[in-house]
């Protein structure tokens, strides 16, 4: 795959192509052997995505990154280092180092300064012995706002209606030292500005309903359904919890792990670890179409 090729790869222009495009992207990420109806389990490498930048108040941008783990089932783990970098910044710029299956968009930002230039923020993956790159650059094709967004995560309201990504804060200290089997409480503190506004849905006797409204849910496979981090049906706020680094491979449940934001902006949930090790566990505030995130540290003995 020549570089150019692999800068066609990402999903930033969505807004300008339809969700069609989306599909398009999904097949071209997945081996050849998926087009046939063939699925892997496992075995296969991740590829790191580049998803597009940001524009800050500051004048400083931010590079949006996303990956496509290939396989159907197998969460795959690469730590961050010779395997796992950026460069030419610090090889470590808060990526994931726990990959889930399939297409993750939007998973994390790395801020550049604004004399950033054109230069290539590059991304480095190596899994199952392929090694992917995705490079990131202000190239003003890349530039993305809420309506990419909104195209890719299906999310609610109109296309050009404003909105602002909530804001979500830890309560409780941001490291945790717990013991294998003993539930941890996940609480976070959510504010939103009530956008994007969603629309009442139909009841099948033609009449409008005014129940908690329902965002779009394919029931087809694709990178919607595939996304981890989503809102559950007739929630227009939640928190999804997500293991972002682990040093260990044991089983993290959350319960759950996709939570509403209750009326006093609180959502929480609780994890138990199976082994011992160290955790980064990212919860991600969800409108529906933006996304903020925090980060919680839990040292299990």
């Amino acid at each position: 795959m020549t570089r150019l090729q692999e800068r066609a790869l990402p999903a930033g222009r969505i807004a300008a192509m339809g969700f069609v495009f989306a599909m398009v992207l999904s097949l071209a990420l997945t081996p050849i052997a998926d087009a046939q109806q063939m699925r892997y389990t496992s075995g296969q490498n991740v590829v790191p995505v580049f998803e597009g930048w940001e524009r800050n108040a500051d004048g400083s941008f931010t590079m949006v990154f996303g990956y496509m783990n290939r396989n159907y089932e197998e969460e795959v783990d690469v730590p961050v280092g010779t395997d796992n970098r950026f460069e030419p910044l610090d090889a470590d710029q808060g990526q994931p180092a726990h990959f889930y299956p399939r297409r993750q968009q939007f998973m994390f930002k790395v801020r550049v300064p604004k004399d950033w230039g054109q230069k290539d923020l590059v991304w480095t993956l190596t899994s199952h012995g392929k090694t992917e790159k995705a490079f990131a650059t202000l190239t003003p094709f890349w530039e993305i706002d809420s309506k990419v967004y909104q195209q890719n995560r299906g999310g609610p309201g109109d296309l050009n209606e404003p909105d602002v990504a909530p804001t979500v804060s830890l309560v409780g200290p941001a490291q945790r030292t717990v013991t294998v089997g003993e539930p941890v409480s996940l609480d976070v503190l959510v504010t939103d500005d009530g956008l994007p506004t969603f629309k009442a849905s139909r009841s099948g006797s033609g009449g409008v309903t005014a129940a908690t409204p329902t965002p779009i849910t394919p029931t087809r496979q694709n990178p919607l359904t595939q996304a981890v981090v989503r809102l559950d049906r007739n929630v227009r706020l939640g928190v999804t919890w997500v293991v972002h680094r682990r040093s260990a491979t044991g089983a993290v449940t959350f319960a759950p792990q996709r939570v509403a934001v209750a009326e006093s902006g609180h959502a929480t949930s609780t994890v138990t670890f199976a082994v011992p090790g160290t955790y980064t566990l990212r919860g991600y505030a969800d409108d529906g179409v933006l996304l903020a995130s925090t980060d919680v540290v839990v040292t299990v003995r």
